[in-house]
């Protein structure tokens, strides 16, 4: 008796990183920190996939804000993956609540 040993590639389409896994739902996906997208945590896509994923810079006034910045010093809101077929996935980065605690 045979069992099946069903696996699954993905590749990033700009830093060129491979990894193999088992396979996951439908819609999900694995990330990794893309050297090429300035270190910003960016999804891989499965294998043979016609799409580019790209850095999507915040547009607005930070003020005191704290938002996550690529290697390059620039404030990110979100990576994108625009695929061929008019389809289009975001992974969004949120500004981070914070608190300052003082002793009295």
């Amino acid at each position: 008796m045979h069992l099946l040993d069903a696996w699954q590639d993905w590749e990033c389409p700009n830093c060129h990183l491979t990894d193999r896994s088992r396979p996951l739902p439908p819609g999900a996906s694995r990330f990794h920190p893309c050297p090429a997208l300035h270190g910003l945590t960016a999804p891989l896509v499965r294998a043979g996939s016609d799409c580019r994923v790209i850095a999507v810079e915040r547009g607005d006034y930070l003020r005191n804000e704290h938002q996550r910045t690529g290697s390059d010093g620039k404030p990110y809101m979100g990576v994108q993956t625009l695929h061929a077929d008019g389809r289009s996935d975001v992974a969004a980065f949120p500004a981070a609540a914070y608190i300052s605690l003082s002793a009295r």
